[in-house]
């Protein structure tokens, strides 16, 4: 496995393997649920995006390849071959039938595009802008400009795309209009490797090839992102250019903290942010170390993971967990979560453990029929007068305002077909064997029909994937059995 992803509720999780497969996990079962895998692409994955509520998933390819899934069917629903190798391919947020992904590419020739799912046609989006306000959009115009832009990530309802070019710029885009909107610099002007956004859309993160990782506050407004920078615009008397980028990005993006492994200057290989966006994940560049760094936003290490001498891949924090599930080089998937010690005091609201013995001294009136420690005290209130509201729903994290339909949870457990095979021979031997469960069966074969035979068990097992149930075998009497028979039969 190469790369791994969760989908919104962290039910199911897809990992893309080296040979072309996506397989589908059960997350809270840990069995394979779907195997996804087109005879034409055999090439590694590298990278997995799901649809807003689950029923599609994107897969791109090494081999210039972006297929889409339904994932509840498994059948591919459109295949699309690129001129560049995809990086990573990200969904739209918002659409419940996405039609359109961000796609990034590996080389940094070309600029990050906006992908028709439908027709395949693509739209570059800007790489920087100049200084008479004049937009860069194709990779021809690197040679006289020398940037480029690798990382790239939709907003939380997608309407605004977020770019990180070679330059240390932040582009804000409206990928509709094509137009960039707001610009926010980089202190030291280094390369941006990695940008991407918190699961609540409150914080931005970056992270650079000096070794630093940075986190910037959102402050628009989630609803509406790309109509206040529009009228940010109109609000600030400056001639369009660099200098009035800058002035609409300071207003939109607010540097909060940055911060670097102090004791080895390590070069981080991508950075995310946990499920409730407070605490920061990132992993080791080096090939031969397996460490994760947890950050708090004050910059404090929280925890170093030290896994084995094999290098990162890819990693993802579980969207409702405490969970961290990373890739190795050697395609190996490890889960991490927190070792949870065994807590006395959950068996007594009053309970205290001690580290040692303690002398204990008992209270006057502690073996008394009543305590006057324990009087209960009359409420003022009574029960009856307390209103009981039955009509606010309490906050879903995952539910928004436009849910239009279910989201796909859970997948039914597809069975192998060797497993299958194997269980049905041994049904077989067992009906043609002298059990007493085959006796019994042959002797009442006139009240059954055939769709209650072992055999038709089977075939309904290999067709619809049900589980059937196993046969019970009829256990022969021990000798005090045989012995408790005869005399029960001598009796009168």
């Amino acid at each position: 496995m190469k790369c791994v992803a969760f989908n919104r509720r962290g039910t199911l999780l897809a990992a893309g393997c080296a040979d072309g497969r996506c397989i589908i996990w059960n997350f809270g079962k840990l069995v394979i649920a779907k195997e996804l895998h087109d005879e034409q692409c055999a090439s590694m994955i590298t990278s997995i995006s799901w649809s807003k509520y689950g029923y599609q998933i994107l897969v791109s390819a090494i081999d210039k390849s972006l297929t889409i899934w339904d994932v509840s069917s498994g059948e591919k629903i459109n295949r699309i071959i690129l001129p560049e190798t995809p990086m990573q391919a990200h969904l739209h947020p918002r659409s419940s039938a996405p039609s359109i992904c961000l796609v990034c590419p590996v080389s940094m020739s070309s600029a990050p595009a906006i992908v028709d799912l439908n027709t395949g046609s693509r739209t570059f989006l800007p790489v920087t802008v100049l200084d008479k306000g004049k937009q860069v959009l194709t990779s021809a115009h690197k040679k006289i400009t020398g940037v480029s832009a690798i990382a790239a990530c939709f907003n939380k309802y997608g309407d605004l795309v977020y770019v990180g070019n070679s330059n240390g710029e932040i582009l804000i885009i409206d990928y509709k209009s094509n137009q960039v909107q707001a610009m926010v610099p980089v202190s030291g002007g280094v390369i941006i490797r990695n940008i991407v956004f918190s699961r609540n859309g409150q914080y931005l993160l970056t992270n650079s090839y000096d070794r630093t990782i940075r986190i910037y506050e959102n402050l628009l407004p989630l609803k509406d992102e790309l109509g206040t920078v529009e009228e940010l615009k109109k609000t600030i008397d400056v001639p369009h250019g660099i200098e009035k980028m800058k002035l609409v990005g300071s207003k939109c993006l607010r540097l909060l903290k940055e911060f670097q492994e102090p004791a080895k200057q390590l070069h981080f290989k991508a950075a995310c942010f946990s499920n409730d966006g407070e605490l920061v994940i990132s992993g080791s560049a080096s090939k031969e170390d397996h460490d994760i760094y947890i950050w708090n936003q004050l910059g404090d290490i929280v925890r170093i993971l030290d896994g084995p001498k094999e290098g990162l891949i890819d990693w993802a924090w579980h969207p409702v967990c405490s969970v961290i599930v990373s890739v190795s080089w050697g395609g190996v998937v490890y889960v991490w979560s927190p070792e949870y010690a065994e807590k006395w005091s959950a068996f007594a609201p009053d309970f205290e453990g001690l580290e040692e013995n303690v002398e204990y001294v008992e209270r006057k009136d502690e073996f008394d029929l009543n305590p006057r420690d324990e009087e209960v005290k009359e409420s003022d209130v009574t029960a009856e007068d307390d209103e009981v509201d039955i009509l606010t729903m309490e906050k879903d994290d995952f539910s928004d305002s436009d849910m239009s339909q279910e989201e796909l949870c859970y997948l039914p457990i597809t069975p192998s077909p060797d497993k299958c095979a194997g269980t049905s021979s041994k049904l077989i031997d067992n009906n043609h064997s002298g059990s007493p469960c085959s006796v019994e069966a042959g002797q009442n074969n006139h009240g059954m029909n055939h769709a209650s035979s072992p055999l038709a068990v089977v075939d309904a097992f290999l067709e619809e994937g049900a589980v059937a149930a196993p046969l019970k075998r009829k256990r022969s009497p021990s000798e005090k059995g045989w012995e408790m028979r005869s005399s029960h039969s001598k009796t009168p």
